[in-house]
C-alpha cells in the first residue's frame, strides 16, 4: 500500500490568519490534538516579527510546554537569521524558510526581492545546519501571484536550481500554492520538473482551497511524486499578506480522500474529525473543512 506524510500546519500557517487568538494553552492543545491523531511532523509556530504576526507572538512559550517523544517533529518557520537561532533555541528540530516565486509578492511577504531572499537563505541554512537541525524552503507562488499573475514554470525550477547549490540545500523543497490557483495538469508539470533539478530533495506539496482545487491539486502531487502534503485542521488558514487568499486544505478532508484511494496516511480520521469540531468551537464558527459537518463513510468508519 502507498503512503504518504501529513504534514499538520494548523499551528502556524493555520491560525496565523485567524481573528479569533487562541491562548497558549489552546494552541498546545491544539498540537496535542493533532499528535493524538498520528501526526508526526507538526508546524508548531513562526519565529518572525510580532508586529506582523501577532497571533505567533508566544512561540516560544508554545514550544516550551509541547510534548515530546521519538518520532515527533515540530517545524519553525524562519525567514531570516535571528529568526532561525530562536527556533533552534525554542527547541525546533527543523527550520522552515519561504522563498517566493515572484518579486512583488516576496517584498510584500519578506521586504525583499527573490535574489535577497535567497541569499537570506543561504544564512539561515548555515544557521540550522550548524545546529544539527533538519531544513525545509516552501517555494510560495508556485503557481501564480496575487500581484503579476501567472507564475512560469522556469521561475519555478529556477528557485530550486539556486536553492540546491552548494552546502545550503535543504533536506526538503515544497511547492505552494499560496492563493489557491493551480489546477492538477500545473500541479504534474510542476512537481515532475523540479524532481528532475532537485533529485536529493524530498518533494513536499503546499496546498489553499481558495478556488476549491486544493484537494485535487494534493492529490496530483502525490500522484507525481510528492513525499508529503501541508494540511490544516477543520482547513483553517491562509495568507496575510496576500488578498483573497483561503484557507488551506482539510486535513481530515485530505485524509478520507487518500485512505479511500488506498494511499496510506498514518491519521485517524476520526480523531481528525474531533479535533477540527473542537477547533471550531475555539474559534467560534464552522470552519472550512467537509468532513466534520458530514462525518465519514461508512458511517461507523
Amino acid at each position: 500500500m502507498p503512503s504518504i506524510e501529513i504534514v499538520e500546519v494548523s499551528p502556524r500557517d493555520g491560525l496565523q490568519s485567524e481573528q479569533a487568538r487562541l491562548t497558549t494553552a489552546e494552541k498546545v492543545e491544539l498540537i496535542g490534538l493533532a499528535v493524538a491523531a498520528g501526526a508526526r511532523r507538526v508546524e508548531a509556530a513562526s519565529f518572525v516579527n510580532p508586529k506582523r504576526v501577532p497571533q505567533m507572538a508566544d512561540a516560544e512559550e508554545v514550544m516550551r510546554q509541547l510534548p515530546r517523544s521519538a518520532g515527533l517533529s515540530y517545524i519553525g518557520l524562519a525567514l531570516n537569521e535571528r529568526g532561525a537561532e530562536r527556533a533552534i533555541a525554542a527547541g525546533c528540530d527543523e527550520v522552515n524558510f519561504v522563498v517566493v516565486a515572484s518579486d512583488t509578492f516576496s517584498r510584500r511577504n519578506q521586504g525583499a526581492t527573490i535574489a535577497e531572499t535567497l541569499d537570506r537563505w543561504r544564512r539561515v541554512a548555515a544557521v540550522a545546519k550548524a545546529a544539527g537541525r533538519r531544513t525545509s524552503v516552501t517555494i510560495a507562488a508556485a503557481f501564480g501571484c496575487p500581484f503579476e499573475g501567472e507564475v512560469g514554470l522556469d521561475q519555478v525550477t529556477s528557485i530550486a536550481e539556486s536553492l540546491i547549490e552548494g552546502e545550503s540545500a535543504p533536506d526538503e523543497i515544497a511547492l505552494a500554492d499560496s492563493i489557491g490557483v493551480g489546477v492538477p495538469p500545473q500541479v504534474t508539470a510542476a512537481f515532475e520538473a523540479v524532481r528532475q533539478v532537485a533529485p536529493a530533495a524530498k518533494l513536499r506539496g503546499h496546498f489553499h482551497n481558495t478556488r476549491n482545487t486544493g484537494l485535487a491539486n494534493a492529490f496530483a502531487a502525490q500522484a507525481a511524486g510528492a513525499q508529503a502534503l501541508d494540511a490544516s485542521l477543520g482547513g483553517i488558514g491562509g495568507c496575510p499578506f496576500a488578498p483573497a487568499a483561503t484557507g488551506n486544505i482539510p486535513t481530515e478532508d485530505l485524509v478520507y480522500l487518500l485512505e479511500r484511494s488506498g494511499v496510506d496516511t498514518g491519521l485517524d480520521l476520526q480523531r481528525g474529525i474531533a479535533a477540527a469540531q473542537w477547533l471550531g468551537g475555539k474559534l467560534g464558527k464552522r470552519v472550512p473543512g467537509m468532513l466534520e459537518k458530514a462525518g465519514p463513510f461508512p458511517a461507523a468508519a
